[in-house]
């Protein structure tokens, strides 16, 4: 089995320097791990998810909780899934294109409340 986590958090200082080295250190270092995801980015809002092995997961998202970049780090699912929605990619980023959240909804709570089912129709999107 897979761990997979979906987490959501407010950028801090958010550009495109800031956003790029996230990427790319996430593009060099989940391979050793065994992880893959998506980051759903915009200047309002992260929203990623992880994929791969338990302990990887819980340790990556222990430094992502405590990184600087990340405001009001969200836990919104973890769980156990038969197999990766993202396998071939270390860090797959989409600008936002692919959901329909509008600041206004993301300000007042929208992906907090919304359904496990709901962030992982948004992530099929952006894998498909």
């Amino acid at each position: 089995m897979i761990t997979q986590l979906i987490y959501m958090s407010q950028p801090f200082g958010y550009d495109s320097a800031t956003l790029s080295g996230i990427l790319a250190t996430a593009r060099r270092n989940n391979p050793q791990h065994g992880l893959t995801g998506a980051l759903i980015c915009r200047q309002d809002i992260y929203l990623q998810m992880l994929e791969g092995p338990a302990q990887a997961i819980d340790s990556l998202f222990e430094r992502i909780a405590a990184d600087p970049r990340h405001l009001e780090v969200k836990l919104l699912s973890r769980s156990e899934v038969a197999s990766r929605m993202f396998p071939d990619w270390a860090m797959l980023h989409d600008p936002s294109h692919t959901w329909h959240w509008s600041p206004d909804d993301v300000s007042q709570g929208a992906i907090a409340k919304a359904s496990v089912e709901e962030l992982q129709s948004v992530f099929r999107r952006v894998a498909a």
